[in-house]
């Protein structure tokens, strides 16, 4: 049996230091989960260490998370963001964070909407507990990923689908999916 999430013991300090600090804790903060999905939608096709190498550049790039900032981004900040060689320069990635920050500034006005609320609801605000005993055991997606990816588009999310919300809601914390030997894996269930 598998002790430690092997994905993250990759040889480079910001994986392990990712897994044992972030990646599964909870986060109930709207700009972290923000950032979080921007992290997620950037990563798509991608390697995780490619994100995490990019992440300071990510944070200026994209207005510390500010969604109310981002939202305001203009067909000039598009070109300046796809020029930035300091981040993953996909026109329709960046096109679908802006959409996403302009419809979530949105809501958060007009319906006092939280996306973080709104996700954690999907579980009655308690993480899903797997219990993967190896990284083999571990889905792209789940049935509930597929679900909320289904309800986001619905309301005018884009770039959201099952596999980018799965790894989403295991980035927040939402479902835990740490292995069950995983030292790591209590410590996000002791949050609650």
């Amino acid at each position: 049996m598998e002790k430690i999430c092997n994905w993250s013991q990759n040889g480079h300090q910001n994986m392990a230091q990712y897994h044992d600090n972030e990646w599964g804790f909870a986060v109930l903060d709207e700009t972290k989960t923000f950032e979080s999905m921007i992290l997620e939608i950037m990563q798509a096709g991608l390697s995780w260490q490619t994100i995490l190498n990019k992440r300071p550049a990510f944070r200026q790039a994209f207005s510390n998370y500010t969604i109310e900032k981002i939202a305001q981004y203009n067909d000039y900040d598009v070109k300046q963001l796809i020029s930035n060689k300091e981040i993953i320069r996909n026109k329709r990635k960046i096109e679908a964070i802006i959409s996403n920050a302009q419809l979530l500034s949105l809501l958060h006005v007009e319906e006092a909407f939280s996306l973080n609320a709104y996700l954690w609801s999907f579980f009655d605000d308690k993480p899903l507990i797997m219990n993967y005993h190896t990284q083999a055991d571990m889905q792209g997606f789940t049935s509930i990923s597929s679900t909320i990816s289904r309800e986001l588009k619905k309301q005018g999310f884009k770039f959201l689908g099952p596999t980018i919300v799965q790894s989403w809601l295991e980035a927040l914390g939402i479902i835990n999916s740490h292995l069950t030997a995983c030292p790591v894996k209590q410590q996000c269930e002791n949050f609650f």
